[in-house]
């Protein structure tokens, strides 16, 4: 099967938000990066990101259900079991224990695509070329700005992975820089 075909297929039926499709794919090539980076599968880490929020729309009114339909559908496709896992683990709750580097990388680093975007919005211009990594971890010390973006899950990749926040910015904005014409900010 081709999963990331399926994985579009889906995202088309059960998400309508432009927004969060380009969550999605941000998200996607955000996981391409650190799979490279830590020698992992890449378009398993890939389908996890891209895949992560895909009950999203479906769970708004009810989020203690998020990211279970989610992960019945994509047992029911057929994707495979550490794409379920890491999916089922990046949503913050009590008691998660994260035991791969997909399921640390999804958890804590899907958070700053959208703080990308909260800085790529204030620029000049809106494009994510303009956008330096200088100019996000400035923004990142003010509590008032992209406050929807929980700052300590995005703090947690150094303790999980390594990865100090210069770094994970650097990878992050690097891969969305990289698709930003799908991401509407070219």
């Amino acid at each position: 099967m081709d999963f990331r075909k399926r994985a579009l297929e889906l995202i088309d039926q059960y998400i309508k938000n432009q927004n969060l499709k380009r969550h999605l794919l941000a998200t996607e090539n955000l996981m391409r990066y650190l799979a490279r980076k830590f020698g992992e599968d890449q378009e398993m880490w890939a389908l996890a990101g891209l895949l992560h929020d895909l009950d999203w729309e479906l769970t708004k009114e009810t989020p203690e259900k998020h990211p279970f339909i989610a992960i019945e559908v994509l047992k029911k496709e057929g994707f495979p079991n550490e794409i379920i896992s890491a999916i089922e683990k990046h949503h913050p709750r009590e008691g998660l224990v994260h035991n791969t580097n997909m399921e640390k990388a999804l958890y804590a680093c899907e958070e700053i695509t959208g703080f990308i975007v909260a800085v790529t919005l204030v620029m000049p211009n809106k494009k994510l070329s303009e956008v330096t990594v200088e100019r996000i971890l400035n923004k990142f010390k003010e509590p008032s700005f992209a406050k929807g973006v929980n700052r300590e899950i995005i703090l947690k990749a150094e303790e999980m992975l390594g990865l100090k926040l210069e770094e994970l910015t650097e990878i992050a904005l690097k891969s969305m820089q990289e698709i930003s014409d799908q991401l509407g900010f070219s």
